[in-house]
């Protein structure tokens, strides 16, 4: 019960006493005045609208006054009177906001793994979401699933759109391997070219070598290094991503081709098309290249190396989770250590330039 229903029945029974008390002469008058503006209200409105404070107090007047009575003195139909007095008992002995009719709704944890699962699987009905929830704990009806998908505006399965290009792009990714030249400018001005390739999968990053003159047969020999080196790495790989750069003959793709890999090419001066590559030259540059002055071709070659070996041991990816491209995936989730029970250890890489953290006893 609200406090502006309290305060007007405590208003209302406040006047009682004074009414009581005064003489019957002058309630009688009282009586035939307050009936006369009744009856003039009556033809002038329609309908009164009373609010539950006002309810509950005809209702428990009415207790007081003899039923061939109420049709004189409330201005409601007697039904209507003995219908707001049963809504007042059945208010006071139900219960019913401890409880809901019905079965108990679905916990909004469990609507979240619904939606979860179809947005990540396109070829998912709600039976197989059903059969999916069953298998992790979560007893579900058929129909739930479906009362929870169509509110949200996910199709049925065969409606839905395939899979998005983020989606068919990492699914494609576990089986393309893409080549770029990446130049460097020693203290003496002089230019260097440097080979890498990287498995878009992984993110692994190899660096077939560095030469200042990088002609057609150095390339295709960078090739069957690479194919010597890796060996079974190569046999997931599927397709070969490269530029149109003059460089690559057709020599150099049967070393690929041999493997059963196809050679992709990008559109000419279109490095999007490769945009992998593109970035991690852009990390090259930034996190080692600008820092650092290269001497000679030895230099270059070291010093690349042991960023690579940073790179792919270490370094977090957000595409791999925040893991290393060697990394592999944890088996439980990284849970909060007590850092004051550990100690971190800094590694120093290329003079300090590139740091690496690990945690020991």
């Amino acid at each position: 019960m609200s406090l502006s229903i309290v305060t007007t029945l405590v208003r209302n029974l406040i006047k009682v006493p004074s009414a009581v008390l005064r003489s019957r002469v002058a309630k009688d008058a009282e009586v035939l005045a307050l009936r006369h503006e009744n009856a003039v209200l009556r033809r002038q409105i329609a309908r009164v609208r009373y609010e539950p404070a006002d309810r509950i107090w005809l209702a428990a007047l009415s207790r007081f006054v003899p039923r061939e009575r109420w049709r004189q003195t409330f201005t409601i139909t007697p039904t209507t009177l003995l219908a707001w007095h049963r809504q007042l008992i059945a208010r006071k002995w139900t219960f019913t906001r401890h409880r809901r009719p019905g079965r108990p709704s679905t916990a909004p944890a469990v609507k979240q793994l619904i939606l979860r699962l179809a947005q990540e699987n396109s070829t998912w009905g709600h039976r197989r979401i059903q059969g999916e929830l069953a298998r992790l704990g979560y007893p579900i009806a058929p129909s739930a699933v479906w009362e929870i998908l169509h509110p949200a505006g996910i199709d049925p399965a065969p409606q839905r759109s395939g899979p998005t290009w983020r989606q068919f792009l990492t699914a494609q990714a576990h089986g393309i391997i893409a080549a770029d030249f990446l130049h460097l400018d020693t203290i003496s001005l002089k230019r260097l070219y440097a080979l890498i390739f990287i498995e878009h999968g992984t993110r692994r990053v190899h660096l077939a070598g560095v030469t200042a003159h990088p002609t057609a047969a150095w390339t295709v020999q960078q090739a069957r290094n690479l194919a010597m080196t890796q060996g079974r790495r190569l046999e997931p790989l599927r397709f070969f991503l490269r530029d149109r750069d003059s460089k690559y003959t057709r020599s150099f793709d049967a070393v690929f081709e041999a493997d059963d890999v196809e050679i992709l090419l990008s559109p000419p001066q279109a490095p999007k098309a490769n945009a992998i590559c593109e970035r991690v030259v852009g990390t090259l540059r930034r996190e080692l290249l600008d820092r650092m002055l290269i001497y000679n071709e030895a230099h270059a070659r070291a010093v690349l190396a042991e960023y690579l070996r940073h790179y792919n041991g270490h370094r977090p990816h957000q595409s791999r989770q925040q893991l290393p491209p060697d990394g592999a995936e944890p088996a439980t989730p990284a849970t909060v250590t007590n850092l004051q029970a550990h100690r971190i250890r800094r590694q120093r890489l290329l003079g300090g330039l590139i740091n690496q953290y690990q945690r020991t006893a």
